[in-house]
């Protein structure tokens, strides 16, 4: 499940502003070795057209460590002709106190449950331990649900070796696109909090387990995806990606049926006319039922020109 985090970032990002914990105990971030930036042309780029609309389909990664050289050449050219851009979820809500505090509201347990309670004897012992390498206390996440706990920890090692939101693409996308371009996303923060609020108990402690137990892999299997990434190799990013997709009910919620949503969104889009530039995690246009595959089951040609 680890690959998921490509795809739940922007909402994984924004928890760093809302969990409480016990203490003041922050994580040090850690300097890292600048990032091999492979030998392809760049990241990849898709294009939908017809007479008077085109899309571009750009795949993000939401966090980076600095230095990664990516914004140029095609997708800097397409960026500059787009009127709109569009993002997963509106541009100012990871750093929204009000959506932040949603997050944690909605992600809280019923009264008088904790999360180390409906976790097995074992199970909890190995999230506590957890916890204490982060330099965390055990009783950081006890009033949050399973998903919380396990998308903010998966976050944690990538900020400890530093990568930020600030060095992530949507950022520069963003800073980039001039104030005169519109702006639009495909969901809403309450909408991403519902996917994982309404997974069943048992997949949530499941994300959450599979977090801990691949914790040590999480930076190294991102610095993979991001050197494939950056070299535009959509089909070794799918490989890695496919390699951890173990949870057929937490894909489908998480990336499914999310990308048969934003296949139709386009669909419906490509009826007015502009230019559009869609920058969304690049784990949903790689791979099996990408957003591409379900826009090819609409009969909608998608042209890669990076």
């Amino acid at each position: 499940m680890k690959n998921l985090l490509l795809a739940t970032a922007p909402l994984a990002l924004m928890l760093q502003g809302c969990a409480t914990y016990a203490d003041d105990t922050t994580v040090a971030s850690t300097p890292v070795a600048p990032v091999e930036q492979g030998t392809g042309e760049g990241p990849a780029l898709w294009k939908v057209a017809d007479e008077d609309t085109t899309i571009y389909l750009f795949g993000t990664v939401h966090a980076l460590p600095d230095g990664v050289e990516w914004y140029k050449g095609p997708i800097e050219t397409a960026l500059d002709s787009a009127d709109t851009l569009v993002t997963e979820i509106p541009a100012d809500a990871t750093s929204d106190p009000a959506s932040q505090q949603a997050i944690a509201m909605q992600a809280m347990l019923p009264e008088g449950e904790t999360l180390r309670g409906i976790l097995g004897e074992e199970q909890a012992a190995k999230y506590e331990a957890a916890l204490t390498g982060f330099g965390l206390p055990v009783n950081a996440f006890d009033r949050f649900e399973p998903w919380f706990a396990g998308m903010t920890m998966a976050v944690l090692p990538l900020l400890k070796n530093g990568w930020t939101a600030e060095s992530g693409v949507e950022n520069v996308v963003e800073t980039s696109a001039g104030e005169s371009v519109a702006r639009d996303a495909l969901e809403t923060v309450e909408y991403q909090i519902g996917v994982f609020d309404n997974l069943p108990q048992d997949t949530q402690i499941e994300f959450l387990m599979s977090t801990i137990d691949n914790i040590d892999q999480l930076v190294p299997l991102m610095d993979e995806m991001l050197a494939e990434w950056v070299a535009g190799d959509a089909d070794g990013l799918a490989e890695l990606m496919n390699r951890s997709l173990t949870d057929p009910a937490l894909a489908k919620a998480l990336l499914y049926d999310r990308n048969a949503n934003w296949a139709e969104w386009i669909d419906e889009r490509m009826d007015t006319p502009g230019t559009v530039f869609i920058a969304v995690g690049a784990g949903h246009l790689a791979g099996e039922k990408s957003v591409q595959d379900y826009l090819a089951g609409r009969d909608i040609a998608v042209t890669r020109i990076q």
